[in-house]
C-alpha cells in the first residue's frame, strides 16, 4: 500500500490529538507520510498542534505534520479527508441547548431544534468543504464526514454534491458496541452489528460475536441495567453519559423489540430529559469543563514547563473508527461498518432518497449496502416523521423559506406544538443571525 497524505478539517478540535495518534497506531498496515490540519482558527489549531506535533514525534517521526488555513495547501493531492467541523463552536452549541430548554423542550447539539439549528449552520461550510476538495485533492480521495448534525448534513450533501466522493459516518454506535463488548466480556472488534434507522435514530436488531447471536443476552442486561457495565467507555464517565446509557433502560422495558441507539432517549422520553436538564449548565458547558479545559489547560502547562502528558486526551472510538475505514478503503478484503448512505431500496418501507444508517461492506471498490428488507410499523413511522423533519429543514435552507424550516421544527418530536415550535426558530434566528442562511 502507497503512503498516504491525510487532512484533517477541524484540525483546531480536542478530538484531532487522538485521531493522529489512531491514525499512526496502524503505519504498519496503513502508512502514512503526510498529516495536515486545516481550519480557520489559526490560534486556537497552533495551539492543539502543540500536542499533536509530540504525538509523532512519539510514534512516527518519520511522518510529516503541519498545520495551515489555506485551502489548496490543506487539500492539494490529498488522499483522504477526515472532516469534524463544529460551526459556531460550543458558544453556539451552548446557545442552541439553552434556548430550547427555556422554551420547554429538550437542549441537546444534534437532536431537536438543537440539532436543526445546528444542522442549518453547518450545510453550506461543509459545501464550500466539498468544493474545494473536489478542486485541489487527489482524484480518488475520499472524505470521510464526522460534522455533526450527520444525518443532516448526509442528506443536504447528497442534494447539493449527488457526485461528492464523501462517507459520512458517526462513532455512536461504535462507543456502544464498546460497551456491548464489556458486557459481554469479548472484543469489540468481534462484534458485527445488525441496524436500521437514520443516524442517532436508529435500532440494533442483533449482536453476532464471532458468528454467534448474543442479542438476549444484552436484551436481558439492557433491561436491567441499560448500557451500563462495571467497566464503561472511559470516553463514557461525564454524568450526563452515565444518566444517558441508563436511560436505555426504561426505553426498552417499553419497547423491547431492538437495543435502541442512546440518543433515542431524546425523543422517546423527551419529557424526562427536559425534567432532568439544568436550563443554567447544559452539556455543553459539561464539556467545555471537561474535556475542552482538560486539554487546553495541558497546552498552557506544556508553553510554561515543556511537560507532555500523554494521558491528557483519549483515542477512543471517535478516531479507531475513522481510520479504521480509511484503511478498509485502501485494503482488498475491507471491512464491515455502519455508515450513512442513501437508502435506494436498502429499507424496503422508506423513500429511496433517505440518508438511512445500515451496515455496509467497505473495499477499495467502494461501499455495498446490506438489505434490510422491511421494518415494523411503529420504526417505520418513527423514522418516517424524523426524515420528513430533516428533509424539510434541508428544503428550507436551499429555498431560504422560513416557513419550511417552521415545518422542520414542528414535525420534530421533541417539539410539542406549531406554537412551541415558533418561539424557539425565532429566537434562535436571532441567535444564529451570524451563521445561519437568511429565512424569508
Amino acid at each position: 500500500m502507497n503512503a498516504k497524505i491525510i487532512t484533517i478539517v477541524g484540525g483546531g478540535s480536542t478530538y484531532t490529538p487522538g485521531v493522529v495518534k489512531a491514525i499512526l497506531s496502524k503505519k504498519d498496515t496503513f502508512p502514512v507520510k503526510e498529516i495536515r490540519a486545516y481550519d480557520i482558527d489559526e490560534e486556537r489549531q497552533n495551539d492543539v498542534a502543540i500536542i499533536v506535533n509530540e504525538v509523532v514525534k512519539a510514534t512516527c517521526p518519520e511522518c510529516k505534520f503541519f498545520t495551515t488555513t489555506d485551502p489548496k495547501t490543506a487539500f492539494e493531492n490529498t488522499n483522504f479527508v477526515f472532516a469534524q467541523i463544529r460551526v459556531g463552536k460550543y458558544a453556539m452549541r451552548e446557545q442552541d441547548e439553552k434556548i430550547a430548554l427555556k422554551h420547554g423542550a429538550v437542549g441537546q447539539e444534534t437532536c431537536g431544534c438543537g440539532g436543526l439549528a445546528y444542522g442549518l449552520r453547518t450545510i453550506y461550510p461543509m459545501v464550500e468543504i466539498l468544493d474545494m476538495v473536489e478542486k485541489y485533492a487527489a482524484p480518488n480521495h475520499w472524505i470521510l464526514n464526522y460534522s455533526n448534525p450527520a444525518a443532516i448534513v448526509a442528506l443536504a450533501l447528497k442534494k447539493l454534491r449527488p457526485n461528492a466522493r464523501i462517507i459520512n459516518i458517526c462513532d455512536m454506535p461504535v462507543a456502544i458496541m464498546n460497551s456491548m463488548a464489556d458486557i459481554l466480556h469479548c472484543d469489540p472488534h468481534d462484534i458485527k452489528p445488525d441496524y436500521f434507522g437514520l443516524n442517532h435514530f436508529g435500532w440494533f436488531t442483533n449482536i453476532w460475536v464471532n458468528g454467534e447471536s448474543r442479542f438476549a443476552e444484552l436484551k436481558q442486561h439492557a433491561m436491567q441495567h441499560g448500557y451500563l457495565c462495571d467497566v464503561p467507555d472511559e470516553q463514557h464517565w461525564e454524568p450526563s453519559w452515565v444518566h444517558t446509557y441508563g436511560n436505555v433502560k426504561p426505553m426498552m422495558e417499553r419497547f423491547p423489540d431492538y437495543l435502541p441507539n442512546t440518543y433515542l432517549q431524546y425523543y422517546l422520553l423527551s419529557q424526562d430529559i427536559v425534567d432532568d436538564s439544568n436550563p443554567d449548565y447544559t452539556r455543553a458547558n459539561e464539556v467545555m469543563d471537561g474535556r475542552e479545559k482538560t486539554l487546553f489547560d495541558a497546552i498552557k502547562r506544556y508553553k510554561e514547563t515543556g511537560a507532555y502528558d500523554d494521558g491528557m486526551f483519549v483515542v477512543g472510538a471517535h478516531g479507531t473508527f475513522i481510520v479504521d475505514l480509511a484503511e478498509s478503503l485502501c485494503r482488498e478484503n475491507g471491512g464491515r461498518y455502519l455508515l450513512i448512505v442513501k437508502n435506494e431500496g436498502a429499507i424496503a418501507d422508506l423513500p429511496d432518497d433517505a440518508m438511512v444508517e445500515i451496515p455496509c461492506y467497505v473495499s477499495p471498490r467502494g461501499i455495498e449496502k446490506i438489505s434490510i428488507g422491511h421494518i415494523p410499523t411503529f420504526y417505520k413511522g418513527m423514522i418516517e416523521q424524523q426524515y420528513a423533519c430533516e428533509k424539510c429543514l434541508v428544503e428550507g435552507a436551499m429555498e431560504n423559506s422560513y416557513n419550511k424550516v417552521l415545518q422542520a421544527f414542528t414535525l420534530n418530536k421533541t417539539i410539542k406544538s406549531s406554537t412551541q415550535a415558533k418561539a424557539i426558530l425565532d429566537e434562535m434566528i436571532i441567535a444564529n443571525k451570524a451563521y445561519w442562511p437568511e429565512l424569508k
